[in-house]
């Protein structure tokens, strides 16, 4: 594989590293079925969702296993920046961008080869094979591992640090386009009216189920927005990256092209949309959330009193006591 543009995604992915900490994995426990959810709609319903576009769409072998290569990525770096943005629960983002990170890597591989046998039977040894799996893992977790030890170590420096990254991701997907169709526009021009229309489908499929899977598995309403940025923000820099290293129809990288743009655009639209439509809900959401975790905080406090051989007061008492009153 091309070292240069493994080079990018290692330092995507350390920029990634530097906003995570190990008690994002610990948080996964208190959001388990949310997380169980969201994650099972990215690694293993969502290829399945694209590859039934491309096929309703006819999209030609190559455009259509770099689709594939789209929906095996996981999330992007943008997705935290678009859950804080329009009022996603940022932790939980972080929870689930760890565990995506770290699972994404064994679905990556197992996806991109499928789908290239299936779509690009008559290439031969085009793949990821042993080395080239090796050099993914190494690109995608090392430095996620490296990020994530700064962060414990110098805190504050990573947290700067991080907001360069941010910026450095668009940035450099915006370079991986310009480097890759460099010379060759025709490829891109040639699938763009083909490929656009299965990009914007994908892109508001990846929304909703991620959104959908917080919603379903009653997250409320923080959690469900930054599981629908998360499951939708596929990464594209490192689908482009493999598309271009895989061969040299350019054609198998158009996709990763044209996600990375247009998400961004869809993402937006389908934030304002759900801050409108559900603005109305969402002081009731809080309430909820708050009384939930109230109770749950009562009962272990209540726990504990009858451990010590206390009597516990009724938690109906202990929710609605006047500030300053006695235990």
């Amino acid at each position: 594989m091309n070292a240069a543009m493994l080079s990018v995604v290692a330092v995507l992915m350390l920029g990634l590293g530097l906003g995570l900490t190990v008690a994002d994995f610990r948080r996964v426990r208190r959001y388990r079925w949310t997380v169980a959810a969201a994650l099972g709609c990215q690694l293993l319903v969502l290829p399945l969702v694209c590859f039934a576009i491309v096929r309703l769409l006819g999209l030609p072998p190559a455009p259509a296993a770099g689709m594939m290569l789209v929906a095996a990525a996981p999330g992007g770096p943008l997705a935290g920046v678009y859950a804080k943005l329009f009022g996603g629960d940022v932790a939980f983002n972080l929870t689930l961008t760890a565990v995506n990170s770290v699972l994404s890597v064994f679905t990556l591989t197992a996806i991109t080869n499928l789908s290239l046998a299936y779509f690009l039977p008559d290439r031969q040894g085009v793949g990821l094979h042993g080395v080239e799996i090796v050099q993914v893992f190494a690109a995608v977790l090392v430095p996620i591992a490296a990020g994530m030890a700064v962060k414990a170590r110098w805190g504050r420096f990573a947290e700067r640090a991080e907001r360069v990254f941010r910026v450095l991701s668009g940035l450099a997907l915006a370079g991986l386009v310009a480097a890759g169709f460099a010379g060759n526009l025709a490829p891109l021009v040639e699938n763009l009216t083909t490929v656009f229309p299965a990009v914007v489908l994908f892109a508001l499929a990846s929304l909703t189920a991620g959104y959908g899977a917080g919603r379903l598995t009653r997250a409320g309403r923080g959690p469900s927005i930054a599981a629908g940025m998360e499951v939708g923000f596929h990464n594209a820099a490192l689908a482009l990256t493999l598309a271009l290293s895989l061969g040299s129809d350019l054609a198998l990288a158009v996709p990763a092209g044209i996600y990375g743009l247009t998400i961004m655009i869809v993402a937006a639209g389908f934030g304002l949309l759900l801050h409108r439509v559900l603005a109305p809900r969402a002081d009731d959401d809080a309430t909820a959330d708050e009384t939930a975790d109230e109770i749950a905080d009562t009962t272990a406090d209540t726990t504990d009193d009858v451990t010590d051989g206390g009597a516990a007061p009724p938690v109906a008492n202990r929710l609605h006591r006047p500030p300053g009153a006695p235990s």
